[in-house]
């Protein structure tokens, strides 16, 4: 009997006409690292008396839906995640091209996520499919991957896969080492690890149905937050901090052959921290910002993302 391994493991994905509602074709091959993704449908206990000692049978309780994957800062297949997170981008260039994201939008395309596990074989098709939450962290070394925690609105199980043959897709990673954050334009030094997180902040529409399902995930306000740990050096950020001033902070990674990732948070509110000395080493600040709107652009970030795909 073939044993599930998570090296045989597959997914794709594919943008939904209509909310859970999974398409026949469309499907895209995506790169992950791990998923927690599943859906689960508790028990509830008898409450019934006078039948003994012994329970009566328990009762279903709602499905819920949802879970994390993590996946791979990539020049192609990121762009999936960017377009759940943020919408439809605009896309300009013929080859290389560009694709802008903007924050804001109060309509989030849906998709349907299967997972695959052919030795079993086990095809999990997750449809509703809508983003909360999206981020990564921004090291020196180690592998650059980002999570994301979605929200589905059910789970459907079948022997063979409803995706197809899913299209390919080119895996051109970001490394830490293609890493750079600037402020205000200028490259912002000392810096030891920053945090990024987008969140749609979804509210769950759980109306009364026959089937436990929900009705969909809507998007509330948005939240940009995050951390920068930087060794100690200058009076910058702590001068920032203590005027309530906001700056612009730049995300970006950038390839030798061109491709490139720029998140951009326009207005970026820092902080007062608190400066402790732990030893005789290094002393190092921790600021965890928090992004908003910027009156005269309308929105809270942009992501560039250069590749050469031509649409979404």
């Amino acid at each position: 009997m073939a044993r599930a391994q998570g090296a045989r493991a597959q997914m794709a994905l594919a943008w939904e006409s209509s909310y859970g509602v999974a398409p026949v074709s469309g499907y895209t091959k995506m790169p992950f690292v791990s998923s927690s993704l599943g859906a689960e449908q508790p028990l509830l206990e008898s409450d019934l008396l006078g039948y003994g000692r012994d329970p009566l049978a328990p009762l279903k309780d709602a499905v819920t839906a949802d879970g994390d994957i993590t996946v791979p800062l990539d020049a192609e297949a990121f762009g999936f995640w960017l377009k759940a997170a943020f919408g439809d981008p605009t896309t300009t260039g013929a080859g290389p091209y560009t694709h802008e994201f903007r924050s804001g939008s109060w309509s989030l395309p849906s998709m349907s996520v299967e997972i695959g596990m052919p030795e079993v074989p086990r095809f999990a098709m997750y449809s509703g499919c809508v983003l909360d939450r999206l981020g990564w962290r921004m090291e020196r070394s180690g592998l650059l991957t980002a999570t994301a925690q979605l929200v589905a609105q059910g789970e459907a199980v079948a022997s063979s896969s409803g995706a197809g043959t899913p299209a390919e897709v080119t895996i051109e990673r970001f490394g830490h080492f293609n890493g750079e954050i600037r402020r205000e334009g200028v490259a912002l030094g000392n810096v030891v690890s920053a945090e990024v997180s987008y969140a749609n902040n979804l509210d769950r529409i759980e109306t009364i149905r026959d089937d436990g399902k929900i009705d969909g995930a809507d998007p509330s306000i948005a939240a940009l937050t995050g951390s920068i740990d930087v060794r100690f050096a200058d009076s910058t950020l702590v001068d920032q901090a203590i005027a309530g001033t906001a700056c612009e902070l730049v995300f970006e990674y950038t390839r030798a052959s061109g491709e490139r990732l720029t998140f951009t948070a326009h207005e970026v509110y820092l902080p007062v921290p608190r400066i402790s000395i732990d030893g005789p080493r290094g002393v190092q600040a921790s600021f965890d910002w928090q992004a908003a709107v910027d009156g005269a652009l309308g929105r809270m970030c942009t992501v560039e993302l250069v590749n050469d795909v031509a649409a979404y």
